[in-house]
């Protein structure tokens, strides 16, 4: 009597998912090998971005058992990572050399650049550094404009004060113009005169005509104009005008020739 034994038969081989893990290793070479040169830092960082992942997914397989590879995967993710470290390296070089060769391309253009003559000359950076001539203006940062006009003989009246027997009077106007964006406030304006080769003071006249002085506030765009006289000694043949427009201001002067 004979039985037939049957041997079952043997399980089918299962193909190992290897790809992802050697895809890993190789990208992660080649994105470390571009960290080494700062300025590829874009390409080591999307390689190694996308070495990392491979790594991690095929590391995955091999604890699944659908691949077998696990130190080319585990060092794929490895060499990725390192890559994406030297593209962050690589990055702040990179720009820091270009932020650099800016800076230095700047200096050497202003360098060249021709010099101007106001920025050496303090009397052109400053209006007050100067004495300036009758209607001529000055001109200050914030484009307010002081103006004064050629000394004209004045007569005050009866019951004017600030005005000597025997001394001579000459009137000017002053011409304030705000070319700036801020209303301006005229009543801080300050007035005074000297004359004469000793500068001896030259009283203000105060009449019905003039004295008044600067009031209220300019607006941008706007002018305001007052008419101002100067007691002198008969003999002066000079009268020296200040306007001062305010604390935050420098005082301009005004050499004026008397006829």
């Amino acid at each position: 009597m004979s039985y037939d034994t049957q041997v079952p038969p043997a399980a089918p081989h299962r193909a190992m998912r290897n790809g992802l893990g050697t895809a890993a290793l190789i990208l992660g070479i080649i994105g470390t090998l571009s960290g080494l040169v700062p300025f590829f830092f874009w390409l080591a960082g999307i390689l190694g971005l996308i070495a990392l992942i491979l790594g991690l997914v095929g590391k995955g397989r091999v604890k699944r058992g659908e691949a077998d590879n696990k130190g080319v995967a585990l060092t794929g993710a490895l060499l990725g990572l390192a890559a994406l470290i030297l593209s962050v390296v690589g990055a702040v070089i990179t720009f820091t050399a270009v932020s650099d060769a800016v800076d230095e391309i700047d200096k050497a253009i202003k360098d060249s650049a021709p010099k101007d003559p106001a920025a050496q000359d303090p009397a052109a950076q400053d209006p007050a550094a100067k004495n300036l001539a009758d209607g001529d203006t000055s001109v200050y940062d914030d484009d307010l404009k002081v103006t004064v006009s050629d000394p004209k003989a004045y007569k005050p009246s009866e019951f004017a004060a600030g005005h000597t027997e025997g001394n001579k009077a000459y009137q000017v106007t002053v011409v304030i113009e705000n070319g700036g964006k801020e209303k301006f406030d005229a009543t801080l304006v300050t007035l005074t005169g000297r004359a004469g080769t000793n500068g001896v003071a030259a009283e203000q006249i105060f009449d019905e005509k003039v004295g008044a002085g600067f009031q209220g506030t300019v607006l941008p765009g706007k002018k305001a104009t007052v008419t101002v006289a100067f007691d002198t000694p008969k003999d002066a043949k000079n009268l020296t005008v200040e306007v001062n427009p305010g604390l935050d201001y420098n005082a301009s002067q005004w050499e004026l020739k008397l006829g």
